[in-house]
């Protein structure tokens, strides 16, 4: 295959390469019903992810009557522990994911994760669905310590590290992605498709896509424009 002009591409999680909208939201109406809060349609569970399982709860909380801080470290733990047992029921990837990822691999790409879910949670979600071995780190968000998460830059710092360094991309699908790519000086693709927590197009990203067949030829035009510039 002719060559690529990145050595290492890097995905947000939830949202971005997996939809795992419909397992987190029923985690998600588990810790509410212990709070003696109303579910969230699964439908809406959407709005409320990205950031990590703490921010997706505040956020559900906040919109039903407001966070008990007292209980809400308890919450948050048994939120993770039923998400952890039931994690992969209905998470599936975005579609052109898997022929995606074999075009990467055709063209000796490194694919990498970096999400801000925990590291032993996404291990445990790509073992179940078969697709660990897809990549060559997972990069979780307490992997270097939930302080240096995105949207801070050190996790695709360390990504690149992982994969033997070289041009890297990113591809995400809210603020934390657009933000940890842009302070981390690497290009950064958003997704149209995904828990976008402002329009795509307001996200601040290189290029926005519809669908995964677009990624690796988006991908060339940006390392294109990127030399003329």
């Amino acid at each position: 295959m002719a060559d690529f002009p990145y050595a290492i591409v890097g995905f947000d999680l939830d949202g971005t390469l997996l939809d795992t909208s419909r397992d987190l939201g029923v985690a998600l109406n588990h810790a509410l019903a212990l709070a003696g809060r109303p579910p969230v349609p699964l439908e809406e569970t959407k709005r409320h992810i990205g950031g990590g399982a703490a921010q997706m709860l505040r956020s559900a909380l906040t919109e039903s009557g407001g966070v008990d801080e007292d209980a809400f470290p308890g919450l948050q733990a048994s939120l993770i522990e039923f998400y952890g047992h039931n994690i992969a029921h209905h998470t599936e990837l975005f579609p052109g994911g898997a022929a995606m990822m074999d075009e990467l691999d055709a063209r000796g790409v490194k694919i990498a994760i970096a999400t801000n879910k925990a590291e032993g949670l996404a291990v445990r979600l790509f073992e179940e669905l078969g697709l660990l071995h897809r990549f060559a780190c997972v990069i979780g968000g307490d992997t270097l310590g939930r302080h240096r998460s995105k949207p801070k830059p050190d996790m695709l710092h360390e990504m690149v590290a992982r994969c033997g360094g070289g041009p890297a991309a990113f591809v995400g699908d809210t603020t934390f992605d657009v933000g940890a790519a842009k302070a981390a000086q690497m290009p950064v693709v958003a997704v149209r498709f995904g828990f976008n927590d402002l329009p795509a197009d307001e996200l601040g990203a290189d290029a926005v896509i519809d669908h995964y067949d677009e990624l690796v030829p988006t991908l060339e035009r940006l390392a294109s424009v990127a030399q003329c510039v």
